[in-house]
């Protein structure tokens, strides 16, 4: 399990897909499906959806895993050729200069750039501390005119991401561009092979979502559509292992998968998850029963898509499960391959558990 789900990790962290601009993941996902003999559609958003067809008398379940990163869009060419850009999703500007970049001019192509940083020479003592705003940064790809860039393809609304890259790093580790949330992807592939197989399943939807680094509603698009009685979102879950993270939590790599027991964003958005006590339950008894690790979390500054999943319809019943990253947001983001197998057999073994016997109805979970 641990080798394919590496395998289509590494393969996904290399394909750009700006939120909004996921074409080409969804295709090579789709055509992974294919390879499984799943079959799958696109919605009008992008979302991409299969559908497994269990027992229509249990609860339904939604799955979700997005497959759009953040990046840059291009908001001005300058005469000189030097690019202006805006931020797509929460890029952090203090790891924005010297970073390499790709502009998607269309058609599979694209073209490298270089965000610039002010040579080191020419700084004055107030500037060699300041985190520049992103509004002053500017993308070199090399041009001398703005014509040049128009000729190469780059107008107003290129995406930009961050030079796609995989690091191996030790205890089998992996390190990279977009691990938000294209492995979460590849433990949703693992998990359409394995449940394809199974019997006495529930129905189960995987939607390999759009727009989540944008405005986090692309999966609601499907929500609507599917009607699902309970919702699991897959995405990363923040590491407080290392020196500056300690104060947030008890979350390690190589500790397992993550359970989230709140989430809120608390910034301009008021919205959040708190889970629905019948899949924190059947999370902890399944992980216990499997003797598989299982850590939770709780935070202020992050959400998922389950906070406006959870009001569709009438209502759905909503949990966030996820694997422990690292430097989330940057150009390198870092996870452990030994998580990302636990949370896909976590997965398989929970779902084989909403039976006939399984209850939604909350008080039948005494708080």
């Amino acid at each position: 399990m641990q080798d394919r789900i590496k395998r289509w990790t590494e393969a996904l962290m290399m394909i750009p897909g700006l939120s909004g601009f996921e074409g080409h993941v969804r295709r090579y996902i789709r055509a992974e499906l294919k390879a499984m003999e799943i079959e799958s559609k696109t919605d009008m958003l992008g979302n991409l959806i299969a559908t497994i067809d269990g027992d229509a008398d249990l609860p339904s379940v939604m799955i979700i895993a997005h497959m759009d990163q953040l990046g840059l869009i291009v908001r001005k060419i300058e005469a000189s050729g030097l690019i202006r850009a805006e931020r797509v999703g929460g890029v952090p500007e203090r790891a924005l200069a010297a970073q390499e970049v790709l502009l998607c001019v269309g058609g599979g192509k694209t073209l490298p750039g270089i965000i610039a940083n002010k040579s080191h020479h020419a700084t004055g003592p107030e500037e060699k501390y300041r985190v520049v705003p992103y509004q002053e940064l500017y993308v070199d790809c090399g041009f001398g005119s703005a014509e040049a860039a128009a000729k190469a393809g780059i107008n107003v609304g290129t995406p930009i991401v961050y030079a796609p890259r995989v690091v191996e790093l030790a205890g089998g580790r992996l390190g990279g561009t977009s691990v938000d949330d294209r492995a979460a992807c590849a433990v949703m592939l693992e998990l359409a092979r394995a449940t394809k197989t199974l019997r006495e399943l529930p129905t189960i939807h995987l939607v390999f979502s759009v727009l989540e680094e944008f405005n986090l509603r692309g999966a609601v698009t499907a929500a609507q559509m599917l009607q699902p009685d309970i919702c699991i979102q897959l995405d990363l879950a923040l590491a407080t292992d290392t020196p500056d993270m300690g104060h947030r939590g008890d979350v390690r790599l190589g500790a397992g998968p993550v359970m989230s027991m709140f989430s809120f964003h608390g910034r301009g958005t008021l919205n959040g998850c708190i889970p629905h006590p019948a899949l924190v339950s059947l999370f902890q008894s399944t992980a216990e029963q499997e003797k598989i690790k299982l850590q939770r979390s709780a935070h202020i500054g992050a959400l998922t898509e389950t906070s406006y999943v959870q009001l569709v319809g009438k209502g759905v019943a909503s949990i966030d499960i996820g694997f422990p990253a690292r430097y989330t947001h940057s150009a390198l983001e870092v996870c452990d391959l030994a998580d990302l197998e636990s949370l896909g057999r976590l997965l398989v073994a929970a779902l084989r558990r909403i039976d006939a016997d399984f209850s939604l109805d909350r008080d039948d979970y005494p708080e």
